[in-house]
C-alpha cells in the first residue's frame, strides 16, 4: 500500500473532486449540443471523446501549466479563448441557429466540439490544474476516472435520452441549458479578464 502511496487514497477527498469535476464539465447539460451534434454528424463516437477528453485532463494535470507557458499562452487567456466558444454554444442553443458549422466527419466533430470544448472546455483543464494545489494526485486522478465512465455511460445512452425526452423535452432542456451554458462563458469571461473579482 505505502509504497504506490495508496495510503493517500481518500474517499472524501474522491467526492469533493468528483463532484466539483461533475459540476465543472456537466455533461447532462451539454446533452441538448450533443444531441443536435449527433443529428447532424449520424453519430458520436462515445469511447474516443471519452478517451481524447480524459488525455485531455490527464496531461493539464501533469504539464498543463508549463505547456500553456512553453506555447507563450497564460491560463487566463486560455479560459477567456475557452469561455468564447461556450458562449457561441449557448447562442446556438438558445436562438436556433448554426453558427458553429459542424464537420460531416464523425471523427473531427466526436473531437470537436464533444470532446473539446463540452466536455474537457478550459473550464475543466483549468479546475483539473487547480485542485493539484489543495488535494492528493491519486484521489484527483480517480475522480477523473469516475467522471470518464459517467461521460462514456452518457455518450452511450444519448439515442435512450433523447427517446425518453421527446422532441418537446429536448428543445426545453436545450433552451435552458443554453442560457446557462451563456451565464457560464460569461462568467468565465469576467473573471478572466479582470471585469468582476
Amino acid at each position: 500500500m505505502e509504497t504506490f502511496g495508496l495510503s493517500k487514497v481518500d474517499i472524501s477527498q474522491i467526492v469533493t473532486v468528483g463532484f466539483t469535476l461533475f459540476a465543472v464539465i456537466d455533461i447532462l447539460g451539454s446533452l441538448p449540443v450533443i444531441i443536435a451534434i449527433k443529428k447532424k454528424t449520424g453519430d458520436i463516437n462515445a469511447l474516443l471523446a471519452t478517451l481524447v477528453s480524459g488525455g485531455l485532463m490527464l496531461l493539464f494535470f501533469l504539464i498543463g501549466e508549463r505547456m500553456l507557458q512553453f506555447m507563450g499562452v497564460d491560463i487566463k487567456s486560455f479560459a477567456i479563448a475557452g469561455s468564447i466558444v461556450i458562449f457561441i454554444l449557448g447562442l446556438e442553443m438558445v436562438l436556433g441557429l448554426e453558427i458553429f458549422k459542424h464537420d460531416p466527419d464523425t471523427k473531427t466533430s466526436t473531437l470537436v466540439p464533444v470532446a473539446f470544448p463540452l466536455i474537457a472546455g478550459s473550464g475543466t483543464l483549468t479546475t483539473v490544474m487547480s485542485l493539484k494545489a489543495a488535494y492528493e494526485s491519486y484521489n484527483i486522478l480517480i475522480a477523473i476516472l469516475i467522471n470518464l465512465i459517467i461521460i462514456y455511460i452518457t455518450l452511450r445512452s444519448v439515442n435512450l435520452l433523447e427517446r425518453l425526452l421527446g422532441p418537446s423535452g429536448i428543445l426545453v432542456i436545450r433552451k435552458f441549458f443554453g442560457v446557462i451554458l451563456l451565464a457560464i462563458a460569461v462568467k468565465i469571461f469576467m473573471s478572466n479578464t479582470g471585469l468582476r473579482t
